[in-house]
């Protein structure tokens, strides 16, 4: 592959991780304000502090190429945050909401892990070592927001089953 096809796509790649994240700044306070966990909210406020930083980053990255970040829209990101937002629009309440806002953000960061990877091996390769170490701060970012949901998910599940063993137990089993 010439490398100049590599950097083509390798700018493509960029711009459509900088819509993702741009997209993700409108979506995260909806995330937040949906959660009924305080340390769940409080995971979408930092994130969203961090998704604002790793805009920066990118920002960074389109002027040392000497790019505009805008022009491409990700529809994958789009299919995310939609199925994110119709998530948030079903009538679960508590423990069980929460549980399925951690499963729509985990696969948000599944795909921003997989797009920064990508981004991250064709910067390697195209030699842009300062390019690197931005997107490998994101990397490491999206890899840390989702082990910390993974955590969360541990507890938040867990109260959101034992909400579902009150709910069939008999009437006569159930304390008072």
């Amino acid at each position: 592959m010439p490398k100049d096809s590599l950097r083509a796509l390798y700018v493509n790649e960029l711009k459509d991780l900088y819509n993702a994240e741009t997209q993700l700044v409108k979506a995260l306070p909806k995330m937040a304000k949906g959660s009924s966990n305080a340390e769940l909210r409080q995971g979408f406020e930092e994130h969203l502090r961090q998704t604002s930083e790793q805009v920066s980053r990118l920002e960074q990255i389109f002027e040392m190429l000497g790019e505009k970040p805008a022009g491409n829209k990700c529809v994958g990101m789009e299919g995310i945050v939609k199925q994110g937002a119709e998530t948030l629009a079903e009538d679960y309440e508590g423990a069980v909401m929460d549980a399925a806002i951690i499963g729509a953000a985990q696969r948000v960061e599944h795909y921003e892990i997989a797009g920064y990877g990508t981004v991250k091996a064709f910067a390697e390769l195209l030699g842009e070592n300062e390019h690197v170490s931005l997107l490998e701060q994101t990397l490491e970012e999206e890899k840390q927001t989702d082990e910390k949901l993974t955590r969360l998910a541990e507890q938040i599940n867990s109260q959101a089953g034992q909400g579902e063993q009150e709910e069939t137990k008999p009437r006569s089993n159930r304390a008072a």
